[in-house]
């Protein structure tokens, strides 16, 4: 179910809804940087309208769950008023690991658009692929790629920063 790589990638300079909302996902992402958090952003959109925004906060809360598409999820629901996050796309700037590629399955959203691939973790295509797997009760759709390389950037700088502190 995968779009493909830079799928909702700009053509001939007209910004596209992916873009758009994933460029919210990035601002989430600086804002955990800046709180010395993993950079890694989400949004939730129902019916093109952002309906949650969240970032990584695992140090932060001390909480292993606080990824920013899991507390994302968590903080649409009680938006919508109820569990299923049917007719919800899930925008992150990282390929989500399989906890919160689970959270998706069970929370039945509708699509999820993430920025760079995770080799280490990716559970929606990369290392697993949760989203389109028969065994589950849920197949969602899936478009990769999406302002990748500013996603992985900024993921590459954190990273960076941190070992130049250590050193």
């Amino acid at each position: 179910m995968l779009d493909g790589e830079g799928a909702g990638a700009a053509t001939d300079g007209v910004v596209t809804d992916d873009e758009r909302f994933m460029r919210m996902a990035l601002d989430e992402a600086r804002l955990a940087a800046e709180e010395g958090e993993v950079p890694i952003g989400a949004v939730v959109v129902c019916d093109g309208h952002v309906v949650a925004r969240a970032h990584n906060r695992r140090e932060t809360d001390a909480d292993p769950s606080a990824h920013a598409e899991f507390s994302a999820m968590v903080a649409a629901a009680r938006e919508l008023g109820r569990w299923r996050l049917t007719g919800c796309t899930v925008y992150v700037t990282l390929e989500p690991c399989l906890m919160c590629a689970g959270l998706m399955v069970n929370a039945r959203v509708d699509r999820c658009v993430y920025g760079a691939s995770d080799p280490k973790g990716g559970a929606l295509g990369t290392l697993f692929d949760v989203s389109c797997d028969p065994r589950l009760n849920h197949a969602f759709a899936v478009s990769a790629g999406v302002l990748g390389d500013e996603a992985a950037e900024l993921l590459r700088e954190f990273f960076r920063s941190r070992r130049r502190k250590r050193a």
